[in-house]
C-alpha cells in the first residue's frame, strides 16, 4: 500500500510539473491567457507535491533539489520575503568553511604516510603518482577550455555581495606568488584560509610521518584517521542545513536577478556532463588503447561500480565492487589493494574536471575576468586541493571554497552550483570510478602484474 501510495504521488507529481510547464509556455508565448492567481496555485501544488515527495524518499539530493524548486516559487513570488533568507545560506557557508583545514591536513597525511610508501611498493607508487598526475592535469584543462568556451557564468547580472572589497584583486609579482604558497605559520594560515599553504603543510607532515618509526607512526596514523572520519561526520551533519541554505540563497538570489538566472544553471550542468564525456572519449579511451587494455570487458566489468557511484553519488560507495571487477578483469591483487585506494585521494578525474570548470563559473558570475596566469595558478592549486578528499558526496564544495578564498573569489556564485550540485555530483562520481579502474588496470600492466582470464585473450589480441 505505502508503494502504491509513493507510485501515485510520482505519477501525479509529474504529471502537475508536465501541466504546469506546458501551461506556463502557452501563457509566455501569448497562445492562451491564464490568471496570474491560477499559475500561481498550479506553483504552490507542485511545490506540496515535491515536498510529500521529499519526505517520503529521504534522502538529501532530493532535498536539495526540492528546496531549489521552493527557492524558485519563493524568489520569484515573494520577492522582499526571499530578501531576508540570505542569512541561512551564510551560516552554512561558515559551517563547511571550518571544516576545510582539518579535513585536508588529515586526509592528506594519511594518503601520503599510509599509501605512499616508496620503500615498499617502489615502482609501482611512482608510476602510479605519474599517472595520478597526468591524468587529472588533463581532466582539469578540459574543465578549463569547456567553461571558457560555453561561458555559463556570463550575463547573470550583479550578484549582490557581503564583502565587495572581496572582488578587489591584488596583483602579485611571480616571486610574491611563489612564496605565499609556503606556510610560515600553521595556525596563521588556517585563520585566513590559505588553502594551498594548509596543503604544502600536510604534504611535507605526511612525507616526515612517513619516514618515523612504525610504533610512532601507527598512533599518529590512529589520530589522524580519526580526525579525517570525525569531519566527514561533521561534513554529512552540516550538509542536512543544505536544503535550507541552497532554498534560501536560490529565492534571494531569483528576488535579486529575476528568473533568468535559470538558464545559467542548465548552461553550467550541460557543459559538465559534456566535458566528461570528452574527457572519458579523448582522454581514457585512448589510454584504454594505447595499453592494449580489453576495451569491451572492460566496459562491461566496469558499468555496475560506476553506475553505482552515479546512483549514489559517491565513488566510495563503488570501492568495493570496482576492486572485485578489476580482480575479474585480471589485474593482480596486490596491484588493486595499492592503486585502488590511493587513486581515491589522487585521481579524482571527474572531481578535478569540475572544480576547474566551477572556478571560473565563479569568476564568471562575479563579473571578474580571470586571465591566463590566473587560470594557470588555478590550475595548479586544484592540482593539489583536489587530491585532498575522496568518496564523500558533496565533498568537492570544501575544496571549491577553498580555491575561491584563495584565488580571492566571491563564494555567494558556489550557492547557484550548489542547487545543481547533486545532479553535477553523479556524473563525476561516475568518471571517478571509472577513472580509478583504469589506472589499476594501466599499473597492472605495466608491471606485467595483468593476467586476464584465456577467454579473454583473443579480444586483446584484438584490440590491439
Amino acid at each position: 500500500m505505502a508503494a502504491m501510495s509513493k507510485k501515485s504521488l510520482l505519477f501525479a507529481l509529474v504529471g502537475s510539473l508536465t501541466i504546469g510547464l506546458l501551461l506556463h509556455l502557452l501563457d509566455f508565448y501569448k497562445v492562451i491567457y491564464l490568471p496570474k492567481e491560477a499559475l500561481t496555485g498550479l506553483r504552490l501544488v507542485v511545490c506540496v507535491l515535491l515536498t510529500v515527495y521529499s519526505v517520503q524518499r529521504k534522502k538529501l539530493s532530493v532535498w536539495i533539489f526540492v528546496s531549489m524548486f521552493i527557492g524558485v516559487e519563493l524568489g520569484y513570488d515573494l520577492p522582499e520575503f526571499a530578501g531576508h533568507l540570505r542569512v541561512i545560506s551564510q551560516v552554512f557557508l561558515k559551517l563547511v568553511k571550518c571544516v576545510i583545514a582539518p579535513l585536508l591536513f588529515a586526509t592528506l597525511a594519511i594518503g601520503i604516510a599510509g599509501h605512499s610508501n616508496l620503500k615498499q611498493v617502489g615502482r609501482i607508487a611512482w608510476k602510479s603518482l605519474l599517472y595520478f598526475e597526468v591524468v587529472t592535469t588533463l581532466a582539469l584543462f578540459i574543465g578549463l577550455i569547456a567553461v571558457n568556451l560555453t561561458k555559463p557564468g556570463e550575463n547573470i547580472g550583479s550578484i549582490p555581495l557581503v564583502n565587495h572589497e572581496k572582488i578587489e584583486v591584488k596583483e602579485q609579482t611571480f616571486d610574491e606568488i611563489i612564496l605565499h604558497i609556503f606556510p610560515e605559520n600553521i595556525a596563521k594560515s588556517i585563520s585566513e584560509g590559505q588553502i594551498l599553504q594548509i596543503v604544502i603543510f600536510s604534504i611535507l607532515f605526511g612525507i616526515g610521518l612517513s619516514m618515523i618509526k612504525e610504533e610512532q607512526k601507527k598512533t599518529m596514523l590512529h589520530f589522524l584517521e580519526s580526525v579525517a572520519e570525525t569531519m566527514f561526520k561533521f561534513t554529512n551533519v552540516v550538509m542536512y542545513l543544505a536544503p535550507f541554505a541552497v532554498g534560501a540563497s536560490v529565492a534571494y538570489t531569483i528576488s535579486q536577478l529575476g528568473i533568468g538566472i535559470l538558464v545559467n544553471m542548465l548552461n553550467l550542468l550541460g557543459t559538465l556532463y559534456l566535458s566528461l564525456i570528452a574527457f572519458m572519449l579523448l582522454i581514457l579511451l585512448p589510454i584504454a588503447i594505447l595499453c592494449k587494455v580489453p576495451v569491451k570487458r572492460f566496459i562491461k566489468l566496469v558499468s555496475e561500480p560506476a553506475s553505482l557511484a552515479f546512483a549514489t553519488s559517491s565513488s566510495e560507495a563503488a570501492l568495493p565492487r570496482a576492486m572485485e571487477a578489476m580482480e575479474e578483469l585480471g589485474v593482480s591483487r596486490k596491484v588493486i589493494a595499492f592503486v585502488m585506494p590511493m587513486g581515491y585521494s589522487f585521481n579524482l578525474d571527474g572531481t578535478t574536471l569540475y572544480l576547474s570548470l566551477a572556478s571560473v563559473f565563479v569568476a564568471q558570475a562575479a563579473g571578474i575576468h580571470l586571465s591566463l596566469e590566473k587560470q594557470l595558478l588555478m590550475v595548479f592549486t586544484l592540482m593539489l586541493t583536489s587530491k585532498g578528499v575522496a568518496g564523500v558526496p558533496r565533498a568537492s564544495l570544501v575544496i571549491l571554497l577553498g580555491t575561491a578564498a584563495s584565488l580571492g573569489l566571491p563564494v555567494e556564485p558556489i550557492f547557484i552550483i550548489l542547487g545543481i550540485d547533486g545532479l553535477m555530483d553523479m556524473g563525476r562520481s561516475a568518471v571517478n570510478v571509472t577513472g580509478n579502474c583504469l589506472a589499476t588496470v594501466v599499473i597492472s600492466k605495466w608491471e606485467g602484474e595483468f593476467a586476464p582470464p584465456k577467454q579473454e585473450q583473443p579480444a586483446n589480441i584484438e584490440v590491439n
